[in-house]
């Protein structure tokens, strides 16, 4: 009797091993499943990210190309047009440079003045008028003129 009991229980603990192990078997099954689309996720953002930045560069690449064409065209414009228009031609950039170096310094003193008709600090007032814009504009001049026109000239 007990052998018939033991294998009535055996026979039952064998018949739902692999119900067991099918359970264990697709809770990993699962798991990969999650783990392959989190990886088709990851690549597909990556590709989007990959193409954001080929599209970007091919933005930059034609209003580069634009503007050498610009260029070009202002060249043979000017040369056509004879040395007194080539002259004034090329004073426009360092003229309009100029004035705008003087505007700005010029709203810059005023504003000093005005602070320091308000009771500031004269420390305080120059230490806080010069800010992260005005030094993007005094790095955009410089390299404008001076590593822009360096990378000209060593083509």
């Amino acid at each position: 009797m007990l052998e018939t009991l033991l294998g009535g229980v055996f026979g039952g603990v064998l018949r739902l091993a692999p119900e067991i192990f099918k359970m264990f078997d697709s809770a990993n099954a699962r798991k990969h499943e999650l783990a392959m689309v989190t990886a088709e996720m990851e690549f597909a953002r990556l590709k989007g990210e990959i193409a954001m930045r080929q599209a970007d560069v091919q933005l930059q690449t034609a209003e580069l190309s634009a503007m050498v064409e610009a260029i070009k065209e202002q060249s043979s414009t000017a040369k056509a047009a004879g040395s007194i228009v080539a002259a004034i031609s090329a004073l426009v950039r360092p003229t309009v440079t100029y004035l705008f170096l003087g505007l700005y310094a010029a709203v810059k003193v005023a504003a000093y003045l005005i602070a320091i008709d308000q009771g500031g600090n004269w420390k305080e007032v120059l230490t806080t008028m010069w800010g992260s814009d005005d030094l993007a504009v005094f790095n955009m001049i410089i390299s404008f003129w001076f590593v822009g026109r360096v990378y000209e000239r060593s083509k």
